[in-house]
């Protein structure tokens, strides 16, 4: 079993690079679960859970909610949802972020704005997941299969 994954690992599983992961961390996004940085040439290690807000994080920049908004969402579904934030529906109008909670619409970032796309965040444990097992696959291939990483010119 897995204890945690690297930010190298980490960015290429949610699909991001590695400057943008480092970003968030600094600037407390999202916070490595089981272990952070604490100084030079210390490492940062993402659990499962953290790889999961990161992929939302990124579904909602990809969906054009300014990274200030995503701020905000992320603070409101971590102060008021009581499940995994992957499984949160959340609809987006525009600029506006409205969380679905049973049969409540809460509009997370301004009041009472209309609804105009869904963005499903279901898909973002298979996406996840499936990212792990081509990693672990990589690595368990013969060295003689596998692709270089660069080529040389």
């Amino acid at each position: 079993m897995r204890h945690g994954f690297s930010g190298t690992q980490a960015a290429e599983v949610v699909g991001i690079s590695y400057r943008q992961l480092d970003y968030w961390a600094r600037t407390n996004l999202v916070r490595p679960s089981s272990l952070d940085a604490a100084g030079s040439g210390s490492r940062r290690v993402y659990t499962y859970r953290d790889l999961l807000e990161l992929r939302v994080i990124k579904n909602l920049l990809d969906a054009g909610i300014k990274l200030e908004s995503v701020r905000e969402v992320f603070k409101y579904l971590r102060n008021h949802v009581d499940t995994e934030i992957a499984a949160a529906h959340i609809v987006i109008s525009g600029q506006s972020v409205v969380l679905c909670q049973g049969d409540q619409l809460v509009d997370v970032l301004r009041n009472g704005q209309g609804v105009l796309n869904v963005l499903p965040l279901s898909g973002v444990k298979e996406q996840v997941d499936s990212q792990i097992l081509r990693i672990e696959r990589a690595k368990t291939q013969p060295a003689t299969t596998r692709l270089p990483d660069t080529i040389a010119l």
